[in-house]
């Protein structure tokens, strides 16, 4: 008994201090980091933010969000491609789209707050814009005006 309660107060105390938490779920996968707001992909030794933008933007918006981000301290900030914003996609997972919460997204993570269902992805073709759609597990491409649930969602190397 004695024992346990140590433990529950170092981990009360740990996390008090906004350290490094790791979610069980994905066994390690992913690590937030509390102090700097960024989840580390072990898999994919990618940090992403740990929340989107927040609102519906344009991808020249989305692009210049993700390049001007400075999460953790980090400049090297960037527009993901659809194989990492793909790589993020899990169809057994589901939670409502804070948007709209008649449509469920499919996030492998809840350490990363996806807010809408179509985060901007880098690549460009002509005036379409990538994104890749979490409702449906589905790359899409739309004007880069489109604002319709789109997100920005920096990511940076880890390496």
């Amino acid at each position: 008994m004695r024992k346990t309660l140590g433990m529950m107060l170092v981990i009360a105390i740990i996390t008090m201090m906004g350290t490094t938490i790791v979610e069980a779920a994905q066994k390690g996968r992913f690590i937030l980091h509390r102090t700097n707001e960024t989840v580390l992909d072990t898999q994919t030794n990618l940090m992403w933010a740990a929340k989107d933008n927040g609102s519906d933007l344009s991808w020249t918006d989305a692009k210049s969000y993700c390049e001007n981000y400075r999460g953790g301290g980090y400049d090297d900030w960037r527009m993901p491609t659809q194989d990492e914003l793909v790589s993020l996609y899990d169809a057994k997972k589901t939670r409502p789209a804070p948007c709209y919460s008649s449509f469920d997204i499919h996030v492998t993570t809840k350490l990363i707050e996806i807010t809408c269902f179509a985060p901007w992805a880098s690549e460009t073709r002509g005036p379409d814009a990538a994104q890749f759609n979490f409702v449906l597990g589905s790359r899409f491409w739309y004007l880069q005006s489109h604002t319709y649930g789109t997100r920005a969602l920096p990511v940076r190397s880890a390496k």
